[in-house]
């Protein structure tokens, strides 16, 4: 089923985009939100558990990508379907974290 396969795509934009914030968080040495902070998603966990976090998402990307159906960079749909999963996760993650480092509103000069 094609929409199936799409869907995958889909989330594995999700999990590759989500891996990036916590894989530089954590190769900067920085602590950053995850799901095994207290409270998830809030309190600020490792960067060790950040780098671990980010790996998980990785795996779990590339298996959605490359393991499900062909995934064809000149294909219109897979990318479409790659590019909103990642963009939708960002524009989360912008306005989620934003809360936490002042990202929401940005200071004026």
């Amino acid at each position: 089923m094609p929409w199936l396969v799409l869907l995958s795509y889909f989330f594995g934009g999700v999990f590759l985009a989500n891996a990036i914030p916590h894989f530089v968080s954590g190769m900067m040495g920085r602590p950053f939100q995850s799901p095994f902070a207290k409270p998830p998603g809030q309190g600020l966990s490792s960067s060790t558990v950040n780098v671990l976090w980010s790996f998980f998402n990785i795996v779990i990307g590339y298996l959605l990508v490359c393991c499900v159906g062909d995934f064809g960079l000149r294909n219109t749909g897979d990318v479409a379907a790659f590019g909103a999963g990642a963009l939708l996760i960002a524009l989360f993650s912008a306005r989620h974290f934003g809360r936490f480092h002042g990202g929401n509103l940005p200071e004026h000069p």
